[in-house]
């Protein structure tokens, strides 16, 4: 069953008044949270193929609470404008439970990119950045895209450079008006990777925090079997980084065409360069395949990580997870109704408000770089380097021995762009899963985790719109 946009943007609603009812707000004030200021829907027309096509486009910006706002744009031939306002409130709540300093904002446009070639793809993402900049959405103190579903690093430097071209006033600053960019562009060590390693970090978290049941009383992930719903950038990282790092067993891979299965666990790189070989999971060497078969998600194991699309699991298929731990790496996996079958059930939901946070985590650490116009690392890393070096020498004095060979570098080392932004961002979600874990012991009648990310986030919104009057 295909559950539609509007059961998603219904859900997220739903979540927003569960939430609500455990706040006393004055009167009127959680109305305007729950609304979404703005949708602008665009249409425009690019000459291909001899011809005239026509694409539509939206743009919605949720909360102004907090500026610039900031949000994926997705190339997806399903996308409609209900969608895009569910995940623009996602955004706005996201962007305060991980405490960064933007409102929520989400776009798309209805297109399917494999129906055209790269250079008509870009023709087409420049047209549609010309319409968003004549409207005042995109900009680096407006409105801030990024990548979802359907784009990537090269999309966004088209639209970095399109925006640079209609504001030659602005170019100092302009790289900031997206993120996601690739490295010669503006872009940051560690962003292409951030929402998987952001799934892996919530995982841990998750584990490591003694007030949680765990896997099913464990707290390693050694051993323990995961299914990964969708193979796309946040799905392989978040699969390659448990079973390559933490020593889980990825014994499950479903997509859109089917699902493949090893009981052993499935060698995720291999998968992924099989995947890009022939354009499918299905028949890769060494597992089951089970084409056209969409009930992967139904089998059974330790973890299942939801990383496609929204309303993976609804009320029809709720009853037949059998996971001890779902964690929504997509924006709404689990719908309203799926998430109380869930919960009855005794499975555990880390809810994708602070899953799937690692993306617009480190996009703000590109952002933040793009302004600054220094990479991170620049000032600090020699001199981190020799005061480890000073450590070793004292160590080795004081021992009378040498310093291990095998740990030398790696400890001597001043700490790259990407070992910073690693820890930056291991350092939001360990804390962020504090405060969710902190708040649900102080009100226990809240219940469950994601009703306490949605309170805590909607807390520090109200107490923004207070402070400025609103």
């Amino acid at each position: 069953m295909q559950v539609s946009s509007a059961g998603f943007l219904e859900s997220v609603d739903q979540n927003f008044r569960h939430a609500m009812s455990f706040l006393d707000l004055p009167e009127g004030l959680a109305e305007r949270i729950v609304q979404c200021n703005s949708t602008y829907t665009v249409r425009f027309g690019v000459r291909l193929r001899g011809r005239m096509y026509s694409f539509i486009g939206w743009r919605s910006v949720h909360s102004e609470h907090c500026e610039p706002v900031k949000g994926g744009i997705r190339y997806a031939s399903n996308a409609d404008a209900e969608e895009v306002e569910a995940l623009a409130a996602l955004m706005t709540l996201k962007c305060s439970l991980v405490d960064v300093p933007f409102g929520g904002s989400k776009g798309a446009l209805k297109i399917d990119p494999r129906e055209w070639t790269p250079q008509e793809l870009e023709r087409i993402t420049r047209r549609f950045t010309q319409e968003l900049n004549k409207r005042g959405l995109i900009g680096p103190g407006v409105n801030v895209p990024a990548p979802d579903i359907g784009t990537g690093e090269r999309e966004m430097a088209w639209m970095m450079d399109e925006f640079r071209r209609a504001n030659p006033t602005d170019v100092v600053n302009a790289r900031a008006c997206v993120t996601g960019k690739p490295l010669s562009k503006g872009g940051i060590a560690g962003r292409t990777e951030a929402t998987g390693r952001g799934v892996q970090f919530a995982i841990l978290s998750f584990l490591r925090d003694a007030r949680t049941p765990g896997l099913d009383g464990r707290r390693d992930l050694k051993g323990a079997s995961v299914i990964v719903q969708g193979f796309g950038n946040v799905g392989y990282h978040a699969a390659k980084f448990l079973s390559e790092e933490d020593g889980a067993r990825v014994n499950v891979v479903a997509e859109r065409d089917g699902y493949v299965a090893k009981p052993e666990g499935l060698a995720i790189e291999k998968l992924k360069e099989h995947q890009i070989r022939t354009g499918s999971i299905l028949g890769f060497d060494g597992a089951n395949s089970f084409a056209g078969d969409m009930n992967g998600i139904e089998q059974r194991c330790d973890i299942l990580i939801p990383a496609a699309m929204e309303n993976a699991i609804h009320a029809e298929n709720a009853e037949r997870i059998k996971a001890h731990l779902v964690v929504e790496a997509a924006n709404g996996p689990v719908t309203f109704e799926a998430d109380k079958i869930l919960r009855s059930r005794a499975i555990t939901i880390l809810p994708d408000l602070y899953v799937n946070a690692g993306g617009v985590v480190v996009s703000y650490f590109e952002w933040v770089k793009n302004l600054t116009h220094i990479p991170f690392g620049l000032m600090e890393r020699r001199r981190r380097e020799r005061r480890n070096q000073t450590i070793a020498t004292a160590l080795e004095r004081m021992t009378g021995k040498e310093f291990p060979a095998d740990i030398r570098d790696e400890f001597l080392e001043g700490g790259a762009e990407i070992d910073l932004v690693r820890s930056g961002l291991e350092d939001v979600m360990r804390s962020t899963w504090s405060r969710i874990g902190d708040l649900l012991e102080e009100q226990p009648e809240l219940g469950d985790y994601r009703t306490a990310a949605y309170v805590a986030s909607i807390r520090q919104i109200a107490d923004a719109y207070e402070a400025i009057g609103i």
